[in-house]
């Protein structure tokens, strides 16, 4: 939570008006309390955006009447005042001042010259985490006490915790006496598990990391433990330190301190994607700044904000303290991603495949510049595993383009007028049963059920690319009962068409003609027209271009389907079973002459061989990502190899951005293909195991990410042409 600062253009929040008096002691006393309940145990009954402009308006009103600023007010306070704490520092541990805009860091720059006499010229530049600042304490080198930041002058001894945190060193590489100070969180990984665990001790999930990682970290008898992650910020000696070491942290550059740091065993923002950096100018923090920004949607954990230090020893000194703030360091907040508004209505909307989805319907609220009234709810397990009610107000979390999502209800708003969530009982779209044996919920009549989006989805331009058949021409052939599934399409005659209303000669001859090239579509795009649960464009051509024939597939158990890059232990016998599902389907397409072979791949040897994999990443999901041994186990990953002697043999390649030129009217999934069989492997994210990034107009996370890697960078058209022997 923030306590000053200006109006940042991007975001949507501004200080909150405050008329009088009256108005001002309402204000400082909720922002008491959502302080006290943040600081206290990570909850709050504001989220941090309207804290932010309440603490705002507050610090507007005071500067008016500076003579009725009332005790409790939470400016100039650290932690707005409302934290304690019985173990002393050696050393204040303050919070820091905002700017938002680039306007106010340059006005905070040209201030901090003035106290100095002179331009700061390094500054060290790195992400805000959004988490609890601790101290931890060793002697000899053993970490022997940990304690929270409290109220700046004493905090909370939280000694218990140690060991449990990830990157916070029992011992360190070297038997020095010294301080460590730092932020622990939750990464989006932790939090999950943090809450699958606490829901199955029958808590209420948590609202945030932050909130977990507070409620974790206080917390002494709990019957289960989760893991948090320390990042370390500062270091600075203690009483019995060796005199030398003292002299130098009190001389090292920031940027030194933490390498040094990083030196003994304690993580730092080093190894992420957002490494602490040196900048020589307000205008290359700037850019830094909105290079973190533009990497936040991305990252495995929560940053809320930049933060920008004087980097040099003597700049510091000379600059100072207040008695909440350094004045060599500013907090560059960004927007917020996160904010508290009510469920208001669950909608139960049946997708292409039978599953039966739920979405909340929210109150509006504004987050990141957009107005959010919808979120996704996932399933109906995960709706009674967060306990959420109908008028619960709820922590919806939304990061650049991600569809928002519901964390979790904040419980202690409840009313007690809030209400169950009422499941359907039946099919909401055709009144079949529903089959409730999976998480996720699907109609017992299948693709059956949303036949008209299931046969849509297949002809589009990324599947079997029947041009002439969209969502209109289809509810005609589906109403009139000339299609029942996919295979009927290949079924249809000339007369049957030239009976339906607007269909002349013309756009029935285009129409077969049409449906004729589809037939000779590749594996991976029958496959992805099949709609199998679990995949999509980019698994498609994976399993197609491993197996190379439909007959390989279907003959794959879920221990041969994990072969193939990205498909782990849970994903694998889904889709063998989707796949067995589907036998009758695509036994009709075969009979109708539907090309079942991937041009260019080589089937598996033999059952139980293993193929050599180039794999490795994080993420077997689909779209792309990099993906291999740590995506669901399952053993060695493997996908058939694209052509070895293409212009892009051995690369592994990102697009993002709008193409241009010859690339313009190819979509993303044509642009994987081509990449394919250029020799390359299409992916989604950009990684150190990344050789090429083709950035379009609008380019944003993944050319800075790639910028920050050192993955070589190229336009379009430079792109088109490298591979323009492949283009049509």
């Amino acid at each position: 939570m923030s306590v000053v600062g200006g109006r940042m253009p991007l975001m949507t929040t501004s200080a909150a008006v405050i008329v009088d008096a009256a108005a001002y002691a309402q204000a400082v006393q909720d922002a008491a309390r959502a302080a006290a309940a943040y600081y206290a145990g990570g909850s709050s009954t504001l989220d941090d955006d309207t804290y932010d402009r309440l603490a705002r308006g507050i610090a507007a009103w005071e500067a008016e009447h500076p003579d009725e600023v009332l005790p409790d007010s939470p400016t100039g306070k650290v932690a707005g005042g409302a934290a304690e704490g019985d173990v002393p520092h050696t050393v204040p541990m303050l919070s820091l001042d905002n700017v938002f805009s680039p306007e106010e860091f340059t006005a905070w720059t040209a201030s901090l010259a003035r106290r100095l006499g002179r331009d700061v010229t390094r500054f060290c530049v790195g992400p805000k985490l959004d988490g609890l600042a601790v101290a931890a304490r060793y002697s000899g080198g053993r970490l022997t006490r940990l304690i929270t930041r409290g109220d700046g002058t004493a905090g909370e001894d939280v000694s218990h915790a140690i060991g449990t945190v990830e990157g916070l060193p029992e011992t360190l590489s070297e038997p020095v006496t010294l301080e460590v100070r730092g932020e622990i969180l939750m990464t989006t990984a932790q939090f999950e598990h943090a809450n699958e665990v606490r829901m199955r001790h029958g808590g209420q999930p948590f609202a945030n990391p932050r909130n977990a990682a507070a409620g974790t970290l206080r917390a002494k008898e709990r019957a289960y433990t989760v893991p948090m992650t320390f990042f370390g910020y500062g270091m600075l000696p203690l009483p019995g330190s060796d005199t030398a070491l003292a002299g130098r942290l009190a001389e090292l550059a920031h940027s030194d301190l933490m390498s040094m740091a990083a030196g003994l065993g304690v993580h730092t923002s080093a190894g992420t994607a957002v490494p602490d950096s040196v900048a020589r100018t307000p205008e290359e923090v700037v850019a830094r700044v909105q290079e973190i920004a533009a990497l936040r949607a991305g990252l495995p954990f929560g940053i809320d904000g930049i933060v920008v230090k004087a980097d040099l020893a003597a700049d510091r000194r000379a600059a100072g303290s207040g008695s909440r703030a350094p004045r060599w360091a500013i907090a560059y907040k960004l927007p917020a991603v996160e904010k508290i508004t009510r469920l208001l209505e669950v909608e139960w909307n049946v997708g292409r495949t039978g599953i039966v989805a739920p979405r909340g319907v929210l109150e509006p609220v504004v987050i990141d510049g957009s107005t959010i009234t919808y979120a996704t709810l996932h399933n109906p397990a995960d709706i009674t595993r967060r306990g959420l009610r109908l008028g619960d107000h709820v922590m919806v979390h939304r990061a650049g383009d991600v569809i928002p999502r519901i964390e979790a209800p904040v419980a202690h708003l409840r009313t007690g007028d809030e209400q169950p969530i009422a499941f359907p009982e039946l099919c909401p779209r055709c009144g079949s049963d529903i089959d409730t044996s999976e998480e996720r919920w699907r109609c017992a009549q299948g693709r059956n059920c949303h036949l008209v989006a299931s046969l849509a989805y297949a002809a589009g331009r990324d599947q079997l690319d029947i041009e002439g058949l969209g969502t209109t021409r289809v509810v005609q052939l589906v109403e009139a009962g000339l299609v029942t599934d996919l295979a009927g399409l290949f079924a249809l005659r000339r007369e049957q068409l030239l009976g339906l209303e607007r269909m002349g000669e013309t756009s029935t001859d285009n129409l077969l003609a049409a449906i004729a090239k589809a037939k000779e579509q590749p594996l991976s795009r029958v496959l992805c027209a099949l709609g199998v649960r679990g995949t999509g464009r980019s698994m498609s051509r994976r399993i197609a271009r491993y197996f190379a024939t439909m007959d390989h597939i279907r003959a794959a158990d879920a221990e041969a389907m994990q072969r193939v890059e990205g498909i782990g232990t849970e994903k694998a016998p889904s889709i063998v079973a989707e796949i067995a599902e589907l036998a009758p389907l695509i036994d009709k397409l075969t009979t109708a002459g539907v090309n079942m072979t991937e041009p260019g791949a080589t089937a598996p040897q033999a059952a139980g061989t293993d193929v050599e994999s180039e794999s490795g990443g994080q993420n077997g999901g689909e779209g792309g990502g990099e993906s291999g041994a740590e995506s669901g186990g399952g053993g060695e990953k493997a996908a058939a190899a694209p052509a070895q002697d293409g212009p892009l043999a051995g690369m592994r390649v990102v697009v993002t951005g709008a193409m241009t030129g010859s690339l313009e009217k190819l979509s993303r999934n044509e642009m994987n293909e081509l990449i394919e069989r250029a020799g390359g492997r299409s992916s989604s994210s950009v990684s150190k195991k990344t050789t090429l990034v083709v950035a379009g107009e609008g380019a944003g996370s993944k050319r800075a990410k790639a910028e920050q890697l050192g993955v070589r960078l190229v336009t379009p058209d430079e792109f088109a042409t490298q591979v323009e022997g492949l283009l049509d």
